[in-house]
């Protein structure tokens, strides 16, 4: 009796854990990203998302299945600290992943934005982030008073501020700045013309070399300031640079993560005559009685009610 041969059914071959390889993401630009494989710190690795949707940060630890000699296809996000990142009601953008701290530069011309400095400093906290506040090109004398006057504030809150003039006197900042990032992740925040690349060249001595190979990589040189890179320390740790932006929502965070986001609200919070107060019009409000009485700056219970009234904005 004669059997007829039966067709074999075609198999979607699964690579083995052997062809995975570990990484971390050091730069990304839409859903493309470069990963500098585990053992390799000179091999960059151009690596795609699976599916549509892209959640990979810059800092990541991700596992690739290689396509090519210089391609690959993530498929595992390892365990994160932290992901730090901005949003609305409608999107999100990714900042960086693993944190330790944020550096917020500023400088005494152009003239910055104090709401992009409270943002940044609320991501911070609720992020359990150090953050670090740089004044830059203090240099600019006619422009420094008002500058620092400014900055009093934050200071009075127990935020550091580092007053440097990155191109006059490289070397003191230099040196302000390396017991600080040592060791670290540190991510780079700022507004356009604040002296974020230069700060980033006198610390990273190659950081166009390293900047031009990553745009190479992503095949497109006109990327080369509109991409988020992280660029290794020679001391240890490392800077992650992110292209300027001028807006910080914070959509995402919950009403108790921004009232314990301020850490002049903190200590008070327990003493409100209701549990579920909203600091904004209740009676016995301890918050508000310390703004009435001076001890609570209005501008920054101004933040609190903006970013409140932000985080309840439903999309109909």
């Amino acid at each position: 009796m004669s059997t007829r041969p039966t067709k074999a059914t075609p198999t979607t071959r699964r690579p083995s854990s052997a062809e995975r390889v570990q990484g971390l993401v050091i730069a990304a630009h839409g859903r493309h990203y470069i990963v500098s494989p585990e053992g390799s710190a000179h091999t960059l690795v151009q690596c795609f998302p699976r599916g549509k949707k892209s959640d990979v940060a810059v800092g990541d630890r991700v596992i690739y299945e290689p396509t090519s000699a210089d391609q690959g296809v993530i498929v595992e996000i390892g365990e994160r600290r932290n992901l730090l990142y901005r949003s609305d009601q409608y999107k999100s953008k990714l900042f960086a992943a693993n944190l330790d701290q944020l550096l917020i530069v500023l400088a005494t011309e152009p003239y910055f934005s104090e709401d992009l400095l409270g943002r940044a400093l609320v991501a911070a906290e609720a992020n359990a982030l150090k953050p670090l506040i740089v004044l830059n090109k203090t240099d600019v004398e006619a422009a420094l008073p008002a500058a620092r006057a400014r900055l009093a504030p934050y200071a009075s809150l127990g935020y550091e501020v580092l007053e440097l003039s990155i191109k006059a006197r490289p070397d003191h900042a230099r040196e302000a700045l390396v017991d600080h990032l040592h060791g670290h992740a540190t991510l780079l925040l700022g507004q356009s013309g604040m002296g974020k690349s230069t700060l980033v060249n006198l610390l990273v001595p190659d950081a166009d070399a390293a900047t031009r190979e990553i745009s190479t990589a992503l095949n497109s040189g006109r990327h080369t300031t509109t991409f988020t890179r992280l660029y290794p320390l020679a001391a240890g740790g490392a800077l992650i640079d992110s292209p300027g932006f001028q807006e910080f929502g914070l959509y995402h965070l919950t009403e108790g993560q921004l009232e314990r986001a301020l850490p002049e609200f903190r200590p008070l919070l327990a003493h409100c005559r209701f549990y579920n107060c909203h600091h904004l019009h209740e009676p016995g409000c301890a918050i508000l009685e310390a703004v009435t009485a001076g001890d609570i700056a209005r501008e920054r219970h101004a933040l609190y009610a903006q970013l409140l009234h932000e985080a309840s904005q439903i999309v109909r």
